[in-house]
């Protein structure tokens, strides 16, 4: 018996795990009312921006799968914001910019897309699904813990203290901004876990928010106070720009993988990436190969090198450029992919890949077998380190991605979405969800995936052993020039050596370490209906049921 941290969650009717214990009891409360899991879904989204700040926010973007079982269809929401109309590559370059920094106001050049997000697939489970709640409802937990306080988290804590190094104004030294020292620092230094923490300024925007709709944020006094402030900054975001915000319904994609289907969103996400690994593990056979093994390791990590090659040459807005989804995606390809792996064809290395990506995913089923992959996101920690004044809004800083070259396929341009690296996925099998399933961890997210599938799918782990068993993470870390293999101290000595005599250059970091992301999944058995529930160690969350 593979050993476990924590038990698995088990249950009949409704299913819930997020990355905060907070969220996942207002996401419960929803469902245990008779909302549906879209409602659920906005209950546990406002109350993690609010008790998980440095991840995420009314300031960043959000992607749904949403089922719907009624119909038996899955549905998808882009609510990605696009960069300003002055958002422009001669608007940086002029003032002697080679690249668009990474916090501060210029960091913050696109319009934060998730409360839209909310609103359309509100909208949307109102008209298609069984309802009772109201909007307001929906957003009460989070401005109860705005107001009135909630218990800090080590994570949090630790992040803060992360972001205040004086001597890394690129990254860091946030501390610098004025709304940022005031909302998120106590006589200059950060809160501690168990300090109680209030964000009144929040608290009203929520208030507004919960009073008006979703497009109080977008068009209304609040933006314009958003929009004076930032440009006070010197940033280049306009009210013209809020008011042009819209999320867009997408046709999710897919891959066949074993007995099932999985489902992603398209870009400008990279969604293809997380399934083009899939594409190319469908095409191995894991009898032959044992769970933990150095050829385990090996194997996913080269289908992730082939995947990310894939995704680099062509991911952007596809408004802008042409993706061949359908070759890239295609069992051909995967075969062939698949085939240099067994070959020990060694992908070719990988361009530094970026080294952060904080954001919460989580996932709800309810008792009708509605079912929600859900993923939101400010992308650094904190985001841009922008708050405008008298909102409590925490500004994401994704816009920081775009390129300033313009040969470059993810070049900046006016309205334009940028390469994002969240996804949420799902696992159908005939017609119906299987398994519902994300991670934070932007580089990471396609990683931990087929850490996920594989091991669930193919080598029968419950959802909870899949999750807490020893992970990896091929990528780079802060001001680091090249890309390594990072695994976590647990995987075994013989299996590093092997993994090294494989040309792999290897980082061991500590056991269950967050830089791993915080995954969750909700496995749904296909005979008895029971949910099964898992929540990462890694991070602060939990998974609950009824």
């Amino acid at each position: 018996m593979t050993f476990q941290y924590r038990a698995t969650t088990m249950a009949t009717k409704g299913m819930v795990t997020t990355p905060h214990y907070l969220a996942s009891q207002a996401a419960m409360t929803i469902l245990q009312k008779g909302g549906n899991a879209i409602e659920a879904a906005i209950a546990a989204a406002s109350t993690i921006g609010v008790v998980y700040p440095h991840m995420n926010g009314i300031g960043g973007d959000n992607f749904w799968l949403i089922y719907n079982a009624k119909t038996s269809e899955l549905k998808a929401i882009n609510s990605s914001g696009r960069s300003g109309e002055n958002a422009t590559i001669d608007f940086y370059t002029s003032q002697g910019i080679a690249k668009i920094p990474s916090r501060g106001p210029l960091a913050a050049n696109t319009v934060p897309g998730a409360v839209a997000g909310w609103g359309q697939a509100f909208e949307y489970g109102k008209r298609e699904m069984t309802s009772s709640m109201e909007w307001a409802d929906l957003l009460a937990q989070s401005i109860h813990y705005a107001s009135e306080g909630f218990p800090v988290t080590p994570s949090q804590e630790y992040w803060t203290s992360v972001n205040l190094d004086a001597n890394d104004t690129e990254f860091r030294a946030l501390q610098r901004f004025e709304e940022f020292s005031r909302v998120f620092l106590k006589d200059g230094a950060p809160y501690k876990a168990g300090d109680i923490m209030k964000q009144t300024d929040l608290a009203k925007t929520l208030t507004a928010i919960a009073e008006n709709g979703a497009d109080y944020l977008y068009n209304s006094e609040l933006t314009e106070k958003i929009i004076a402030d930032l440009q006070a900054l010197g940033g280049v975001l306009t009210i013209e720009d809020f008011k042009a915000h819209r999320g867009d319904w997408v046709e999710p994609i897919s891959v066949p993988y074993r007995d099932y289907v999985a489902y992603n969103l398209p870009p400008n996400t990279q969604g293809f990436a997380s399934l083009s690994i899939l594409n190319i593990l469908n095409h191995m056979d894991f009898n032959a190969i044992e769970e933990g093994s150095a050829e385990y390791y090996h194997v996913l990590v080269e289908a992730i090198k082939h995947a990310f090659i894939d995704r680099d040459a062509f991911l952007t807005d596809p408004e802008f450029h042409d993706i061949p989804i359908d070759a890239l995606l295609s069992k051909e390809h995967g075969a062939l992919l698949a085939e240099k792996i067994k070959e020990n064809f060694f992908a070719k290395e990988l361009q530094p890949l970026d080294p952060k990506g904080d954001t919460v995913w989580f996932g709800i089923v309810d008792a009708e077998g509605n079912a929600v992959s859900f993923i939101q996101s400010i992308y650094h920690e904190f985001g841009s380190g922008i708050i405008p004044k008298g909102t409590g809004i925490v500004l994401q800083n994704r816009g920081s991605f775009f390129s300033l070259d313009e040969t470059q396929v993810n070049a900046l341009a006016p309205r334009k979405r940028t390469f994002h690296t969240l996804n949420p996925a799902m696992l159908l099998k005939d017609g119906k969800p299987a398994l519902v399933y994300g991670t934070m961890g932007g580089e990471g997210q396609p990683q931990t995936q087929a850490a996920l599938v594989t091991r669930i799918i193919d080598y029968g782990m419950s959802v909870q052993a899949a999750i807490e068993a020893p992970r990896w993470l091929y990528g780079r870390t802060w001001g680091a020039s090249s890309n390594s293999l990072k695994i976590e101290n647990r995987i075994s000595k013989d299996v590093r050596v092997n993994l090294q005599n494989d040309g792999h250059e290897l980082e061991v970091l500590a056991d269950l370490t967050d830089i791993m992301g915080h995954a969750g999944a909700i496995f749904i058995h296909e005979e008895t209906n029971v949910k099964y529930g898992g929540a990462d160690p890694r991070g602060d969350g939990a998974a609950l049921g009824y």
